[in-house]
């Protein structure tokens, strides 16, 4: 095995943990919408998901770990990602905002400031922050 297969495979395990967390988000209301749906599936072509690996995430995706980038700008355009998941359907449900804490954690966002990471990230999507614009703004509420 070469090293671009270890660096592929651990980089699409990545993936997969990040995709799960994307569906844990459209599940936290145990429907996944119309919206969602559509979101979901343009993230798994992005990610490139396979079908089976599709379908197995759906069924269980706590089955799957966090696996977060090294890299804190990648980890930033996550919790980007996943916010994005929260608003497809135009509204935050409570729970949604508990398991996005939860993922803020597992992405390497401090314990002690996970809720006003989150807190923000909530903010700057509902106001349509790009994706730079989020960068900057989390990193000055994370103080990194």
């Amino acid at each position: 095995m070469s090293i671009s297969d270890l660096y592929s495979s651990g980089a699409h395990k990545r993936d997969l943990g990040h995709f799960a967390n994307i569906v844990k988000l459209a599940l936290a209301d145990d429907i996944i919408t119309e919206g969602e749906q559509r979101l979901l599936d343009r993230m798994a072509r992005r990610l490139e998901i396979s079908e089976d690996e599709y379908k197995n995430i759906l069924k269980n995706p706590e089955k799957y770990p966090t696996n977060p980038p090294v890299d804190y700008d990648k980890r930033i355009e996550r919790l980007y990602n996943l916010t994005k998941m929260i608003f497809v359907d135009n509204e935050v449900v409570g729970n949604e905002a508990s398991v996005m804490r939860k993922i803020a954690i597992g992405l390497g966002f401090p314990t002690d400031n996970a809720e006003k990471v989150v807190d923000e990230a909530i903010h700057l999507t509902m106001n349509d922050n790009d994706l730079e614009g989020f960068t900057k703004a989390v990193k000055r509420v994370n103080k990194i």
